[in-house]
């Protein structure tokens, strides 16, 4: 009798172990590269901040997939990053910009690849950049390249790619 007790313990245990490892395997993979030309950019842009963005990509990027393709795998090139305000960066290496003021266009371009689980592969080519200075809204440094990256999650969902 004691084991039928341990046996109705382990049971449901095992089944959420193995449903555990069957959403492990579906996780989708999100790699990003910096691309040649915004690679130069890099050291006036800030590692950290670039680092931080590359993050964010991958965040929007893979909820997205988790979403319309489970277990794909997304190779992305970052080839383009304008923020809104200056980076801490910029600021430090040139100190006429003004943190607060100074706003400009902002966005991101991305290129690359999805990859399905069923090793289906589709191109991707997306950026978003705000048409015009008055288009700019919010206080972010990032608020546009953040747009871009959601929308660009909001494309793949919808499976324009």
């Amino acid at each position: 009798m004691n084991s039928m007790r341990r046996l109705a313990f382990f049971a449901p245990l095992a089944a959420t172990l193995a449903a555990a490892a069957m959403a492990q395997a579906q996780a989708p993979t999100v790699n990003v590269t910096v691309g040649p030309e915004l690679q130069r950019q890099v050291e006036k842009l800030g590692d950290r901040e670039v680092n931080e963005q590359i993050a964010g990509l991958q965040a929007e990027v893979g909820k997205a997939l988790a979403q319309r393709y489970p277990g794909a795998t997304a190779n992305l090139i970052l080839t383009d990053l304008k923020p809104n305000r200056p980076t801490w960066e910029q600021v430090r290496q040139t100190p006429g910009l003004d943190p607060i003021n100074s706003i400009s266009i902002g966005g991101a371009a991305i290129k690359g690849e999805i990859v399905t689980a069923d090793g289906q592969t589709l191109p991707v080519n997306y950026s978003y950049f705000s048409p015009s200075i008055n288009d700019v809204w919010g206080y972010s440094v990032w608020r546009d390249a953040n747009r871009a990256f959601e929308r660009f999650g909001d494309q793949i969902e919808r499976g324009r790619f």
